[in-house]
Order: C-alpha cells, then sequence, then structure tokens
C-alpha cells in the first residue's frame, strides 16, 4: 500500500534520509522509530508531499503528490496547526468541505465522544489547552478515515483517557484493513501496538524487523533500538525483515 523507494533528502550537505526503502502492507501497523535527529520526520514529510526528494513514493501505486494518492492519505502532525478564530466544531466543517466528505458528523460526534471534546466544540483554537490541541489534531487527521495514516509523535501531550483511545483506534483501524505508520522515539508508548519496526538513525534505516522476527530472535524492542542505535548488545539484526522492505 505504501512504497518508499531510494528516497534521498538534502539539507545543503546534511544528508537528512539517506537511500531509504521499505514497502507496507495493508492491515499493518508500523513503527518508525529513532533518536531525535535520525530523520523520522523528514521521511514522514517527504510521504505527505511536503518536501521534495529524490526516489519514489508510491501509495496505493499512485505518486504520492498525485490526486489520487492524497485520497488515499492521512496525517498527523506532531504539532497541532489550529485556525485561531475557527471553533472545534468550525474547524470540523473546514476539513470536510476541503475533503468534499458528505455524512462525516455522526463520525465528528463519535471522535468528539472517545476524545472528551463534545463540551469544547464552540471554543476557538487558541483558547484550547495544549492537549486539548492535540486531541482535536487527532481528530481531524482521522475524520477522513484515511486507508494509509501517518502519525507523527501522536502520543505526547495526551492524557491517559486519550492514550488509550487513541491506541483502541489504531486497533480498529488495523483490522478495517488500513496501513498505519507511526513515528516515535518514545518506545513504551508503541509497545504493544506494532507489526513491523524501522529504527532509523543518523538519515539511514539500522533495522527492518518484524515482530514475529524480533520475537524468534528473543529480544525486547528496546533491546533492539539500543543495540542498533548505541551498540549495545548484540547486533546480529541489524537489516532484518528484508521481505518487507
Amino acid at each position: 500500500m505504501l512504497q518508499v523507494s531510494h528516497v534521498t533528502k538534502r539539507y545543503g550537505k546534511l544528508t537528512a534520509c539517506d537511500d531509504l526503502t521499505f514497502h507496507l502492507d495493508p492491515g499493518s501497523v508500523t513503527v518508525l522509530l529513532g533518536p531525535n535527529g535520525a530523520g523520522k520526520s523528514t521521511i514522514m514529510k517527504s510521504i505527505i508531499g511536503f518536501l521534495r526528494y529524490d526516489g519514489q513514493i508510491t501509495v496505493g501505486g499512485y505518486p504520492n503528490k498525485t490526486v489520487e494518492a492524497r485520497r488515499l492519505l492521512g496525517y498527523i502532525p506532531e504539532l497541532p496547526s489550529l485556525y485561531p478564530n475557527l471553533t472545534v466544531s468550525e474547524h470540523i466543517e473546514f476539513l470536510a468541505r476541503a475533503y468534499r466528505l458528505s455524512d462525516y458528523k455522526d463520525r465528528a460526534e463519535e471522535l468528539f465522544r472517545r476524545f472528551e471534546l463534545e463540551d469544547k466544540k464552540k471554543k476557538f483554537g487558541d483558547e484550547l489547552s495544549k492537549g486539548m490541541q492535540q486531541k482535536l489534531n487527532i481528530c481531524l487527521g482521522l475524520l477522513p478515515e484515511p486507508k494509509v495514516l501517518l502519525l507523527d509523535e501522536p502520543m505526547i501531550g495526551l492524557d491517559p483517557h486519550a492514550i488509550k483511545e487513541l491506541k483502541n483506534l489504531i486497533e480498529d483501524m488495523r483490522a478495517q484493513g488500513r496501513t498505519l505508520l507511526i513515528s516515535t522515539h518514545i518506545i513504551d508508548s508503541v509497545d504493544m501496538l506494532w507489526d513491523r519496526t524501522i529504527i532509523m538513525d543518523k538519515g539511514a534505516i539500522r533495522a527492518n524487523v518484524t515482530r514475529r522476527e524480533l520475537d524468534a530472535d528473543g529480544r525486547t524492542l528496546e533491546e533492539l533500538f539500543f543495540a542498533v542505535t548505541e551498540g549495545v548488545g548484540r547486533e546480529d539484526m541489524t537489516h532484518p525483515g528484508e521481505e518487507g522492505a
């Protein structure tokens, strides 16, 4: 469903992403891990079409910057970008019109209920706390029900109830056959969610492994992460998962 082929992104002399290649299947949750500055946000922004890059990215077989691909893609950025003069409800209506959604109001009400925004509908974007802004940010990303959803550090700023609801929704989307890519540097926040993990460091993919492969090797996700980013422990799985790459 999502194919990244030999993608390189440079900022002057800095190579933020170096020849990245991986493939994500429908009905899967992939966790993109790495320390700060590893290149995670750069590849996410490249996939969504915000950046220029060398290489190729396709979504459902379509180049990622085409209209056909954009209809399949959704994105929840790390930092909410809300309109200060629009209310919570108006943000939802604005997005629905942009995506030409019909019959979206029941879906919006369900998201408001799950993320405890029912009593915040008339509040303006700049009146919301940072946590509430992140909840609205997530609702906006989930409303169009994209086939491929990118989530960049989605748990940051959320309270325990919202984290539980987001994890439940991720499980629901996987069961519906959707493809999810979650970027984070907080391993504990996603440890029970993933089917495949891609670990980046210094702009390169250092590991690409399925949960089954890691279980067979007898290591935890945390152990693999530190092995490939800091050289702690065994190094024999630094390039696994070739069948999905």
